[in-house]
């Protein structure tokens, strides 16, 4: 199964890995009660949900006697990061100069913003050399 993007899935899928993410591993068991703070739902719901996010790499789990412990696949900030590539290339065709182009002149920076993307800028110059 194709790994879908983090906007591509479902509402449920999105609470639960976002659950697994902020505990860095989680039974079904506890993301079911995380879940029904909010609202109800029956354990055999998330973990049929658990298994699926698994089978598309979203997740990897191991046994903790006859326990699965789910841990993401991979961390939040690399997904991200996947996630804005993606969008950048699909939305301007890659160039991510207009990307930050359109971020600075139609955005509401404050000087401090301003400040650490200079910061930025003048890292990566650094690096460069």
């Amino acid at each position: 199964m194709k790994k879908k993007s983090l906007d591509n899935l479902g509402e449920l899928q999105k609470a639960i890995m976002e659950i697994v993410w902020a505990m860095g591993e989680a039974t079904s068991r506890q993301v079911q009660e995380r879940l029904s703070e909010k609202r109800p739902l029956a354990y055999t719901s998330v973990l049929s949900v658990m298994q699926r996010l698994e089978k598309a790499g979203w997740l990897r789990h191991r046994a903790d006697q006859r326990t699965y412990v789910y841990q993401p696949a991979f961390s939040r900030d690399q997904e991200s990061q996947r996630s804005l590539r993606r969008f950048i290339e699909r939305v301007f065709h890659g160039n991510s100069q207009v990307v930050i182009q359109h971020l600075i002149e139609q955005g509401d920076l404050s000087e401090e913003d301003l400040l650490a993307l200079q910061k930025l800028i003048n890292r990566k110059r650094k690096e460069r050399k």
